[in-house]
């Protein structure tokens, strides 16, 4: 992940993508049981992730630092900053310092689960190669006797992790990172490293390479066998792919000129092998190994036309940074609705700590959000993208069955301000059965005329009525 720093607007909330870019050169999968795990994926709407490694020590951003590209996600900072070898050997040496006590996966559990989140993704390695699992490829993990933590009979993170939030029937995914800058099988120790990208060309130098393919094979085989059931695999760092595609020079392959093929069909065969049906997202790299799409801090501007999630940041950062600034509960319910509007899930970031905790504000947000879902949820889950998607203020979901519409209507504050008369452009004429507001035990006065609802609203519900973030009008068919 790039560390991506997005101006929020008061009711935009994010970024907005264009749909186009994302609607274009899918390939659907033809395994059955993919495409079943996939539809239970898309009900679900709302997951964690988490990006968490030693780099939580410094609060700098995951990995980037150690990439020298100027940009200005990956600018050192600290006492090592001035000379590069010396920042990445300091980087690094994180490893033998990094012990985070407090990690309690089942208090995480609790929180998300309280929120309404529905799935994890956690990252067991990084592009920096800290593996977060017990890996047998490298001693630059959590488990070596280097880290302090591996003391710790909870010291397996990954391991842990997955196991927590498997019992209380979360979907896991494992994120993991096709590039390892401490590889020295990507950066290869004989050239310095240029950019993110592989620093010799695999064409000449194959027998190095076949290394690096059979290191990163064996890591995840490792994942797909000692790790119980896993759901997804979310593979980032979408510059390592084949050249010979066509869109092997998008923007964010930053002028790879190599061939960086690590043999994506005998990886995903190997994968499906182990873990019958597991959703494969080789990210950004169109074709049949990217089973869904994954806009980054942005929401697309319509809805797509194959399964999508929006992956974001809770802060302002992907990993920990001491005093980051939270977004706000109704900022990010406000989120879940739009996306889900467009037919989206919505991977929401939270990074622990140095010391294996969140920092409080997060269990403040998902409290927040747990009161909300808990009223309003079934607008959400299961739900399906309906035109005309949203008017206004006013976003749409339909039920599963097509039998039920939801208008949400967001609240400009914290609390619900509603006039006197909601109209509510429903994009059809069908004739509705029933139209209730959701947390509010008084019946509502409405009446139709064609495509547009008109409801009553009375003086005791406009204010003060308890409602948070959105107000939710079920209409029934």
């Amino acid at each position: 992940m790039k560390k991506i720093l997005t101006c929020i607007l008061a009711l935009s909330l994010c970024g907005v993508a264009s749909a186009q870019q994302y609607n274009d050169g899918y390939v659907s999968p033809t395994d059955t049981a993919v495409l079943q795990k996939l539809a239970q994926w898309q009900n679900l709407k709302f997951g964690l992730f988490m990006h968490w490694g030693p780099y939580s020590e410094w609060g700098v951003v995951e990995s980037w630092s150690l990439c020298p590209e100027d940009e200005s996600w990956t600018q050192r900072k600290g006492p090592y900053s001035a000379d590069y070898n010396t920042y990445k050997k300091a980087y690094e040496n994180l490893q033998t310092t990094f012990n985070p006590t407090h990690f309690d996966p089942e208090k995480w559990v609790k929180a998300a689960k309280d929120a309404g989140m529905k799935y994890v993704v956690f990252t067991t390695k990084h592009h920096d190669g800290f593996c977060m699992f017990d890996t047998k490829e490298t001693d630059y993990k959590v488990t070596s006797p280097k880290t302090p933590f591996s003391a710790n009979p909870k010291s397996n993170v990954a391991d842990e992790i997955f196991k927590a939030f498997r019992k209380e029937n979360f979907m896991i995914g494992a994120y993991f990172s096709k590039p390892d800058w401490h590889s020295p099988y990507y950066w290869w120790p004989y050239f310095p490293p240029k950019d993110r990208n592989v620093n010799y060309d695999p064409a000449k130098h194959p027998d190095i390479w076949q290394h690096f393919k059979d290191y990163t094979y064996n890591q995840l085989q490792e994942l797909m066998t000692g790790y119980g059931k896993i759901d997804i695999l979310w593979m980032d760092g979408g510059w390592v792919r084949p050249l010979n595609k066509a869109d092997s020079v998008a923007a964010h392959d930053m002028g790879s000129k190599y061939n960086q093929d690590i043999d994506m069909p005998k990886i995903a065969q190997m994968a499906r092998a182990k873990q019958p049906g597991i959703i494969m997202v080789d990210r950004s790299v169109t074709g049949p190994y990217e089973n869904y799409t994954t806009p980054e801090q942005q929401i697309p501007d319509a809805p797509i036309n194959h399964p999508w999630e929006t992956c974001m940041t809770m802060g302002n950062s992907w990993s920990y940074v001491p005093g980051d600034h939270y977004k706000s509960s109704q900022q990010i319910v406000q989120l879940l609705i739009k996306i889900v509007s467009r037919g989206g899930n919505l991977l929401m970031n939270i990074g622990p700590g140095p010391d294996g905790d969140w920092d409080p504000e997060a269990y403040k947000r998902l409290a927040d959000i747990g009161k909300w879902i808990k009223i309003n949820g079934e607008g959400i889950y299961s739900s399906k993208a309906i035109a005309p998607y949203s008017a206004d203020n006013i976003f749409f979901t339909q039920s599963a069955d097509g039998n039920t519409e939801y208008a949400f209507v967001l609240a400009k504050e914290n609390e619900v301000a509603l006039p006197s008369v909601v109209s509510i452009n429903v994009g059809n004429a069908k004739k509705i059965k029933h139209v209730s507001l959701l947390g509010v035990d008084k019946k509502t006065k409405w009446k139709q005329e064609g495509e547009v609802i008109e409801v009553a609203i009375p003086p005791v519900l406009q204010s003060g009525n308890g409602l948070l973030y959105a107000g939710v009008f079920k209409i029934a068919y």
